[in-house]
């Protein structure tokens, strides 16, 4: 069956880019609703969260209308709501960017976990992948192929000694999300912020909400979560971003190297080959293997 939350529930934050302070707050929504962003500061403007609103980025992801309205840097509470099985919300903002809270998406998952998650009377329908679909732009690389829940694997590879070659495997089935990447921090090294506040972005970034790294210094209080936080937090930004195909996916995704633009762009790959996928009504042994099904306040005991 489809979700929706219990009740609404409200964030407040910077945004990353803007340094503009903004408040979200996500509310129930009926079944067949999907994700949907709403502008409150202008007018309610409506933005569908998927990949067709999507505008490329490399440094987020954002949402447009065709009246030029926009939503940027969806992808860690996009996350959240795949990671917690939330199908349908509006999402009410009255600013141009989520808040980054701390960088990562632990923030919005206990939010979404306290407000709780109701069923509603109304089929769930996935995505499951049937043929490989693979992107690639220069050394970055990112394919979904056929899989019986969603798994990730990500690769990255860095110059600075403080994240060098990182690799990981998650099935994202029974709260993994939440117990293994919700927390892991967006990250950047010195010189790329220094090079962003120059170009007038970055504006509300802080040691308080990204790892900051230099060569082989973290230069972030308290260091790292996870030894391997980076690869991890490319992992939450891929579950954000494949959520924006407006459904579950029930297929492996592959990235190697990959960024938000890319992923957009494998998602259009997808669309764009009818073969590639077909869609399949979710009966109970299917849903027991999607992300969130199952999550509990007892899984963010393992959230820092």
């Amino acid at each position: 069956m489809q979700t929706t939350l219990d009740t609404k529930v409200t964030f407040e934050g910077r945004g990353l880019h803007t340094g503009h302070d903004v408040t979200v707050v996500v509310r129930p929504a009926a079944a067949g609703t999907g994700i949907v962003f709403r502008r409150t500061d202008l007018g309610g403007v409506a933005i569908p969260a998927l990949w067709e609103n999507v505008e490329v980025s490399p440094l987020n992801t954002r949402l447009t209308a065709p009246n030029g309205v926009m939503v940027s840097t969806i992808e860690h509470l996009m996350a959240a709501l795949a990671g917690c099985g939330v199908h349908n919300a509006f999402v009410d903002i009255d600013g141009p960017e989520v808040p980054i809270m701390d960088g990562s998406a632990a923030a919005f998952v206990r939010g979404i976990v306290s407000a709780g998650v109701i069923h509603l009377n109304a089929p769930l329908h996935a995505i499951e992948i049937l043929n490989e679909v693979t992107v690639q732009h220069g050394a970055a690389r990112a394919s979904l192929s056929p899989a019986t829940s969603l798994q990730i694997s990500f690769t990255i590879d860095f110059a600075d000694a403080a994240i060098g070659h990182q690799e990981k495997t998650l099935n994202m089935a029974n709260g993994s999300f939440v117990r293994e990447l919700c927390d892991s921090r967006t990250f950047c090294r010195q010189a790329d912020v220094d090079a962003m506040r120059a170009n007038g972005l970055a504006l509300g970034g802080t040691l308080n909400n990204a790892v900051v790294v230099d060569g082989a210094d973290v230069l972030t209080p308290g260091g790292l979560r996870h030894g391997d936080e980076a690869v991890r937090h490319k992992m939450l930004d891929a579950l954000g971003d494949l959520y924006t195909a407006g459904a579950p996916i029930l297929g492996r995704y592959t990235g190697n190297r990959a960024g938000h633009a890319l992923t957009n762009q494998l998602l259009r790959a997808l669309f764009a080959e009818p073969k590639a996928w077909r869609w399949v009504t979710c009966d109970a042994q299917i849903a027991a293997r999607l992300p969130g099904v199952g999550v509990s306040k007892a899984d963010l005991y393992a959230v820092a």
